[in-house]
């Protein structure tokens, strides 16, 4: 495998599931989960720059973010105190999320997670979420997180209904309204 920015999102899969065998919040946890955290803005700054973009890497990309989320929840979730309504409002998104992977793969028969600014702030949060935990609130933190998070999905949600094709680097759903509307323009 020559694309060195597939490589890097292969290296987040294998640290992100090497999280889960250490010892949460000592100094090589959050070595690794800074590592984890650079090598997402790496990835695909690498692939941009270097012009190796690829479905695959896309693809890849959303695939080791989810690794991520997934890893992190198992640490976090039995050792912090959160509210159960946190807990429920996660489980809510997880489902927004679960219905657009759904809506993608019967509309477009394939496997995608756009990368629009509201998931990869979203994102930021999240992957911030355990760097605050002992200086924060965490169900402050927890509700801003999900306030983000849940606007995210939505988002996401309503992009795959209205989009007549798939584009996964779209940047929201104002990119697909104006192109909505530039087309129903041209109509006339």
């Amino acid at each position: 495998m020559k694309n060195i920015a597939n490589i890097i999102t292969i290296l987040r899969i294998i640290l992100s599931i090497a999280l889960l065998k250490i010892d949460m919040f000592s100094s090589l946890f959050f070595t690794v989960y800074i590592m984890c955290g650079v090598s997402d803005f790496l990835d695909g700054y690498i692939a941009r720059k270097m012009n190796m973009t690829s479905k695959f890497g896309s693809r890849l990309d959303s695939i080791a973010d989810i690794c991520l989320v997934i890893s992190m929840f198992i640490i976090m979730l039995p050792v912090i105190n959160i509210s159960k309504y946190i807990v429920l409002w996660i489980l809510i998104i997880v489902l927004i999320r679960i219905t657009s992977i759904i809506v993608v793969i019967r509309k477009y028969n394939t496997f995608a997670i756009l990368h629009t600014y509201g998931n990869k702030l979203s994102g930021f949060m999240l992957f911030c979420l355990p760097l605050f935990y002992n200086i924060m609130n965490i169900n402050l933190l927890g509700s801003i997180v999900c306030v983000v998070a849940s606007i995210s999905a939505i988002e996401e949600v309503i992009i795959h209904i209205l989009s007549k094709e798939l584009k996964i680097d779209i940047s929201s759903i104002i990119e697909v309204l104006i192109h909505k509307s530039v087309s129903y323009d041209t109509r006339r």
